[in-house]
């Protein structure tokens, strides 16, 4: 009998050219492939986020120094005439007398009392005289903080020190005072300090506290401005003249009303 013929390849097909076997199959060979996928990973913008962090980091360094300099500034600040060590009040009523006079008043530098009809400019104006005290006094009615020195005690630094508080700031003036029982002293309206050394922290303090202080001065919203004072200054000693505006009637004389300090600062 005739043996079964069987295939060689084993599928039904010979091996042979165009034909593939089991085999190459199995070994994944002689078949078609898909190329291998190149993945590129996302570039980080690291020049960016430096930029970034830098801007952080110097608003932050800003604001810090901005604390750190407000925080200096108010180390220093007092909310009341209690606070400043050394410092006087007096008593002082609203509505003295405008005279032509000269007037003998209790403390000098005077703080309150009877006065010139005409102000001294008191709009940061610093003097080389020894303005005539009546018309220094009306600045002090108005609000104004006046500055005096005794011209003998204190060294041109001082005297440069005290322009720079005064200069340009409305409320304030500043003179020689001859005669100044002490090297300084700061008055406004029924308030008084006397320190050595225009170093002096208190002198600021004054100075920043009581220039236009509400409820501390007899006639708020009054104006500081006379040019004419600031251009041609009346003297300690010089008669009352008529100099510049006047903002009340003027009577012929009257004497310094007595007041009693006391003192209200810090021991």
């Amino acid at each position: 009998m005739a043996k079964d013929r069987k295939p060689a390849s084993g599928n039904g097909r010979p091996a042979g050219k165009g034909g593939s076997t089991s085999a190459g199959r199995a070994s994944g060979t002689g078949g078609r492939t898909r190329p291998a996928v190149n993945v590129v990973a996302p570039a980080r913008p690291w020049g960016l986020i430096a930029a970034a962090v830098a801007v952080v980091v110097f608003a932050a360094a800003v604001i810090t120094y901005a604390v750190v300099q407000v925080n200096a500034s108010n180390a220093d600040k007092v909310e009341s005439i209690d606070e400043i060590s050394g410092a006087e009040s007096f008593d002082y009523a609203a509505g003295q007398d405008h005279v032509t006079t000269p007037v003998q008043y209790e403390e000098s530098p005077p703080v309150g009392g009877p006065h010139d009809g005409n102000w001294a400019d008191c709009t940061g104006t610093v003097y080389d005289v020894d303005i005539r005290h009546e018309n220094a006094v009306h600045s002090l009615e108005h609000g104004a903080v006046w500055i005096t020195y005794n011209p003998d005690e204190v060294s041109d630094a001082d005297i440069a020190t005290l322009a720079e508080l005064v200069d340009g700031e409305s409320g304030r003036l500043l003179s020689p005072y001859v005669g100044l029982d002490s090297p300084i002293s700061l008055q406004s309206w029924n308030h008084q300090l006397k320190v050595d050394s225009a170093d002096d922290i208190r002198v600021k303090q004054f100075a920043d506290l009581m220039t236009y202080k509400s409820g501390e001065f007899p006639e708020p919203g009054a104006s500081c401005e006379n040019p004419a004072f600031a251009a041609a200054p009346l003297v300690a000693g010089d008669a009352s003249t008529p100099i510049g505006p006047s903002d009340m009637p003027t009577t012929e004389g009257a004497t310094g009303t007595e007041s009693q300090p006391t003192e209200t600062g810090a021991p």
